[in-house]
C-alpha cells in the first residue's frame, strides 16, 4: 500500500505534548471505497465511533509505545483528530496533531499506514455489519461464528493454504531473558516454514515475530504472515509491534479469542499475567468440553529455565480447579526452542490430517464446538465478578469459562479504560469461591504482581481483592 502525504509540520507545543504532523494519507489499492453511510458513521462525532476510531488510530501511530496505560497517548497528543473522506478516486484520511514519529521526512511509514487503514476497515465494517441490525444473528452461536468468520474474511487473513499459522500468547511486560527466549522460539518456527499469529502488542506477542521474520529471510520465504488480533479495549493499551504486517480488530474480546482458535493451528504459550492465564482458561474451557473430545489441537507452554517456577505454579492451579486431565491437554517444554518447534510442526501435520479427515476447512476450523456462554461478552461490572461461582463441584468447563471470566475483569481493571474507571469510582473488585481456589488465585495473582507481569511502567496497585 502506497501512501502520500501532505501538509507537514511541526507544531509548536510546550513540552511534555511531542512534535506532531498534519496529514493527508490516500491507500493505493486494497481499503480504498467505503460507502457514504460507513463514512457518516466514522465521522459522527456523537455516536461514539468516531472517539473509538480517534483512540484505535491514535494507537496504531505509535506503534511500540513502551507504555500500557491507554490515557498515556492521549494526554501526550491531545490534540490529535482523524477523518475519514470519500472522494470520487477513493479514500483520503486526514490527520491533525498526529504522534510525528510515525513520519520519515514527509512521508507516514507504509508499515503505520497499513495498520491505519486497517483499523478503518475492521470498525466501519463492524459498525455496518454488526450494527443493531444483526442483534438478533448475534444471540446464537452460529450466529456469531459466522459475524468473527465475516470479519476475518473481509481483512483477508483467511488464506486457503496448508496449515503453518501458530498462535503465540504471552505477556506485554516481560523480562528479557524471558524476551530473547521468544525470538529464539520464532526463529525455529519460522525456519519450519510457520507463520505467527498473536494479540500484536509488545512483549511475547513481539518476539516470535521477530526471530520468525530472520528465520524467514534465510529462507528466502516470501509473503510471510504475522497477524496481530486485537480489540478496541486493548489496542489502546498494548499498540500494535512494528512487525505486524496483518491487524485485525475484534470488536470485543470473546470474538477475539475465538479467531484465534478458530484461525491457528496450534499455539504456544510463552510466560505472562492475567491476560495470558485468561486466554489459557478459554482454551481449556474449549478443549474440556465433550464435544471436542475427538478434536487434536497442539498446545506447549515453554520458557526460558528462569520461567519453570511460573510454569509449575500455573500448572499446579489448573490441576487443582480442573484436574489432571485439563493439565493432559497441554505439554510444558522449558529451555528448548528446537523441541517447541519440532512438536509443533509434528502437532500441526497432524491437524491437516484430521482436517482433511473431517472435511474441515484449513484456515478456519468450523468443527470446534465453541458453546454460547464463551462467545457472549462479558462485562466486568462489580456487580458481575462477585457474583462469578468458582466452587468445586461444577463441570471443568464451566469452572474454566468462570475463571476466565475472573481473569478477563482483572485485564479490564488493569489497561482497559472503562474498568479503570469503574475501579477509581467504586474500588477493587471482590472475586469470591472456595477457600482452596481463593488461596491459589491470589498466591497466581501475588506472583504476577511480585514479578512484574501487570504493568510495564509504575507501581501496580491491585484492582482485585479476593474474599474466601
Amino acid at each position: 500500500m502506497n501512501t502520500e502525504t501532505t501538509s507537514l509540520h511541526a507544531a509548536a507545543v510546550p513540552a511534555p505534548v511531542l512534535p506532531t504532523v498534519d496529514a493527508h494519507i490516500y491507500p493505493k489499492g486494497g481499503l480504498d471505497v467505503l460507502s457514504r453511510e460507513e463514512v457518516a458513521r466514522l465521522r459522527d462525532v456523537s455516536s461514539g465511533m468516531h472517539d473509538l476510531l480517534r483512540r484505535c488510530a491514535l494507537a496504531v501511530l505509535t506503534s511500540g509505545s513502551a507504555s500500557d496505560d491507554p490515557r498515556a497517548a492521549q494526554e501526550l497528543y491531545p490534540h490529535f483528530d482523524i477523518e475519514v473522506h470519500q472522494q470520487d478516486r477513493g479514500m483520503r484520511i486526514d490527520l491533525r496533531g498526529a504522534p510525528a514519529m510515525a513520519f520519515v521526512d514527509g512521508h507516514i511509514i507504509r508499515g503505520v499506514a497499513e495498520l491505519l487503514f486497517a483499523v478503518v476497515r475492521d470498525l466501519a465494517y463492524t459498525a455496518i455489519e454488526l450494527g443493531p441490525e444483526s442483534a438478533a444473528d448475534l444471540q446464537t452461536s452460529a450466529g456469531i461464528t459466522d459475524a468473527v468468520f465475516r470479519l476475518l474474511r473481509n481483512a483477508r487473513v483467511l488464506h486457503p493454504s496448508n496449515p503453518n499459522l501458530v498462535v503465540c500468547w504471552g505477556g506485554h511486560s516481560i523480562g528479557r531473558e524471558e524476551y530473547v527466549y521468544t525470538k529464539q522460539v520464532g526463529y525455529e518456527l519460522g525456519l519450519r516454514g510457520m507463520d505467527i499469529e498473536t494479540g500484536c502488542g509488545p512483549g511475547a506477542m513481539k518476539g516470535p515475530m521477530k526471530g520468525a521474520t530472520i528465520a524467514h529471510a534465510k529462507q528466502r520465504r516470501r509473503n510471510s504472515r504475522y497477524i496481530g488480533i486485537t480489540e478496541p479495549g486493548i489496542i489502546a493499551a498494548e499498540s500494535p509491534n512494528p512487525i505486524v504486517n496483518h491487524l485485525v480488530i475484534m470488536p470485543d474480546i470473546e470474538k477475539r479469542l475465538e479467531a484465534f482458535v478458530r484461525m491457528g493451528h496450534g499455539i504456544i504459550v510463552f510466560p505472562g499475567g492475567v491476560g495470558t492465564a485468561e486466554e489459557i482458561l478459554y482454551l481449556l474451557g474449549i478443549l474440556l468440553r465433550e464435544e471436542n473430545a475427538g478434536s487434536y489441537f497442539p498446545v506447549i507452554l515453554t520458557g526460558p529455565a528462569g520461567s519453570a517456577p511460573y510454569f509449575e505454579q500455573i500448572d499446579r492451579f489448573i490441576r487443582l480447579t480442573l484436574g489432571d486431565t485439563a493439565a493432559s491437554l497441554y505439554e510444558i517444554v522449558v529451555s528448548d526452542p528446537v523441541k517447541v518447534a519440532r512438536h509443533m510442526h509434528r502437532g500441526i501435520q497432524k491437524v491437516r490430517d484430521q482436517r482433511i479427515a473431517q472435511k474441515d476447512s484449513f484456515f478456519f476450523s468450523w468443527s470446534m464446538h465453541i458453546p454460547l456462554d464463551l462467545q457472549s461478552p462479558f462485562v466486568p461490572t462489580h456487580e458481575a465478578m462477585a457474583s462469578l461461582d468458582l466452587h468445586h463441584g461444577r463441570r471443568p468447563f464451566e469452572l474454566a469459562a468462570d475463571l476466565r471470566r475472573a481473569f478477563s475483569g482483572i485485564v479490564a481493571g488493569n489497561v482497559k479504560e472503562d474498568g479503570m474507571r469503574r475501579i477509581e469510582q467504586f474500588g477493587p473488585f471482590e472475586i469470591h469461591g472456595d477457600a482452596d481456589i481463593m488461596q491459589a488465585l491470589d498466591a497466581l495473582l501475588l506472583a504476577f504482581v511480585e514479578q512484574r507481569r501487570m504493568k510495564i511502567s509504575g507501581e501496580y496497585r491491585p484492582c482485585y481483592r479476593v474474599v474466601q
